[in-house]
């Protein structure tokens, strides 16, 4: 798992800043075809945390609602000047989890995926580290979350 203090991160425009106070939970690179789809790139890097860790530091965000495969729909904070898409929420993971756009980060480097998920739609030009944790599908979260992880999303989810 990543081990950073915090990480800053915003909008193209830079009408929005935000800071992670708090290494992510867990981060992961998703190449299903829906998050091709949004993000108009080969996959999805999203990094969980806590949304009480993630502070906007300038600049009012949007949230908009956007379908999901699922059928159970997600809702993108973004930048109402430039779109920028800077986290969104799941349905599943509820308000409390926030799922940050590693892109969106000052940095991106300090958020490497510590798994790479829907692996079966992933773009046949993308090829993954040899040592990348890699699952056709989904996964079950505790056989591969750190239990420090699990602790930070149960409590996270039960606050």
């Amino acid at each position: 798992m990543t081990k950073m203090g915090f990480a800053e991160g915003g909008c193209a425009c830079s009408a929005v800043r935000y800071r992670m106070t708090a290494p992510p939970i867990f981060v992961h690179c998703c190449h299903c075809t829906w998050c091709q789809r949004e993000s108009g790139s080969a996959f999805a890097v999203n990094a969980l945390i806590e949304a009480s860790e993630v502070a906007l530091l300038k600049g009012q965000a949007v949230r908009v609602s956007v379908p999901t495969a699922s059928g159970r729909g997600q809702t993108f904070t973004r930048c109402p000047s430039c779109s920028v898409g800077l986290w969104s929420n799941y349905s599943g993971a509820g308000e409390r989890i926030n799922f940050i756009r590693v892109g969106t980060l000052d940095d991106p480097s300090l958020a490497p995926p510590d798994i790479h998920i829907y692996t079966s739609s992933m773009q046949p030009w993308v090829t993954l580290p040899n040592e990348a944790v890699a699952k056709t599908g989904y996964y079950k979260r505790d056989a591969h979350w750190p239990a420090d992880s699990i602790r930070r999303y149960d409590a996270a989810r039960a606050a």
